[in-house]
């Protein structure tokens, strides 16, 4: 999600800022995180699809009109949960010492952690909430903290403590804990958010987790390789979501180079230029967009004229109105192939059962594709979301800070089969993951059973830190 101007919900899931020191962390080896994603029509919204769309697209908007040495250590992973059908993809995090797990929304459009507080007086569900009383490490800050997003608000006072995450831990990291957070903001088990985005976008104006260690990784970047269930007939609210990986890249999960764009500018969002847009084989535009690539985001955002463009090489399309306003329907027999291409590279292609948002009736399709026009030149042209992000491998890197993408590989597209990840949530002391082929055998079992902690609303931790690999 992008803070300070809002998209629908799917889309604008990532921004937001806080101001924030943090710590040193040493990480025990090479983690990866599994993802998991939201149900397709969220708690709040189960009977009325098109009230769902039209709020994706109010938050769409709303979204983007708004110091101690280290050394170098080895990566790590995180699996991830897809909640609502692609709506959100969500890893985990511990906080406090000892660790509670709280799972957060992974945002590459913004830039701050927060986490319901246990004393939550509005939007938290039944999540769990952080209680500082039981951390030895916590620090009160006091600061009040207040963020908006396309699909709500969250509030709250600031704070430090030990925050891990895929194997890697920072004392004194600044983050948010909230009373109150917007209705539907977060669904059960999520607890919060964890932006990914830089320091200069946070809105507490804390480092955020990942840049305080990427200094500190063998390689500069993480990753995320993201599961599709939109197109499943009976998906479960919770499914498995893919993988998040920290300071290494796992060569399995793609094929080929990986191509990298260098951001537009550095320290805010990760912005790249989109050149080309191409449907049904024909290139209806070609010029050079700044592109912010938002995890937080279901959908992609453009402005009117080039998402006009789009859709007039579709035969019956028409512009929505009501709660479809700001999206385009086309008739659902026609498959709509698209690909864009980034800083005037290759053309990657969008799934056409991505394209297809939603089903009005049998006859009737939305496309995800959603008006944005900008109201600053200050603010992204283009949002590229997880309808997108679901079609590669993309890769977020620090320095030089840049945004890569890469052809998934035949191992990465199996994630979507395997169960919700499993944590261990009583583990013995952590254990290294050297080496890739160990991180995969981890992947493996932790594939084979149900997470039964999500479903339950416990203890909701998929990190892997702490996991007992014997």
């Amino acid at each position: 999600m992008l803070p300070f101007f809002r998209w629908p919900l799917a889309l604008l899931l990532s921004l937001t800022t806080v101001t924030a020191l943090s710590g040193p962390g040493y990480p025990s080896s090479k983690i990866t995180i599994p993802l998991s994603r939201r149900s397709p029509t969220p708690q709040g919204f189960a009977n009325d699809d098109g009230a769902w769309a039209a709020e994706l697209g109010r938050r769409l908007h709303h979204k983007y009109n708004p110091t101690s040495a280290h050394s170098k250590r080895d990566g790590g992973f995180n699996l991830i949960v897809n909640q609502g059908s692609d709506t959100s993809y969500f890893g985990t995090v511990g906080i406090g010492t000892p660790p509670v797990y709280y799972n957060v929304i992974l945002d590459t459009g913004s830039s701050d952690l927060w986490v319901v507080s246990m004393d939550c007086k509005q939007g938290c569900g039944s999540s769990p909430g952080y209680n500082p009383s039981a951390s030895s490490t916590s620090k009160h800050i006091g600061t009040s903290f207040n963020i908006t997003y396309g699909s709500g608000t969250a509030a709250g006072t600031l704070g430090s403590d030990v925050v891990r995450m895929a194997g890697f831990s920072l004392a004194d990291q600044v983050f948010a804990s909230c009373d109150v957070v917007s209705n539907g903001l977060i669904a059960t088990p999520v607890s919060g958010l964890l932006g990914l985005a830089w320091q200069p976008l946070a809105t507490s104006k804390a480092v955020p987790f990942w840049q305080s260690l990427a200094s500190t990784w063998d390689s500069p970047v993480m990753s995320f390789t993201l599961t599709r269930f939109t197109d499943v007939a009976g998906a479960s609210q919770l499914e498995p979501g893919g993988i998040f990986t920290m300071g290494y890249l796992n060569e399995t999960l793609y094929t080929g180079d990986i191509e990298y764009t260098s951001l537009a500018n550095s320290g805010t969002y990760w912005l790249i230029p989109l050149t080309t847009v191409n449907v049904q084989g024909s290139q209806v535009w070609h010029g050079s967009a700044q592109a912010a690539i938002d995890s937080g985001t279901s959908l992609i955002g453009g402005p009117s004229d080039q998402i006009a463009a789009i859709f007039s090489q579709i035969p019956g399309s028409s512009k929505g109105t009501g709660n479809y306003e700001g999206y385009y329907l086309y008739p659902c027999n026609t498959t709509v192939t698209v690909s864009l291409a980034f800083g005037g590279g290759q053309n990657w292609s969008i799934d056409p059962n991505d394209f297809l948002f939603e089903t009005i009736n049998a006859a009737t399709c939305v496309g995800a594709f959603f008006i944005l026009d900008p109201a600053s030149s200050n603010l992204p042209a283009w949002v590229i979301g997880d309808t997108f992000l679901k079609n590669v491998m993309s890769v977020f890197r620090y320095d030089p800070p840049s945004v890569g993408f890469a052809t998934l590989s035949s191992t990465a597209t199996t994630f979507a089969t395997d169960t919700v990840p499993s944590p261990t949530v009583d583990a013995s002391a952590p254990k290294a993951t050297a080496k890739k082929s160990d991180a995969l055998a981890l992947l493996s079992s932790l594939q084979r059973a149900r997470w039964a902690a999500l479903l339950t609303g416990a203890l909701t931790s998929a990190v892997i830190y702490g996991f007992d690999l014997a």
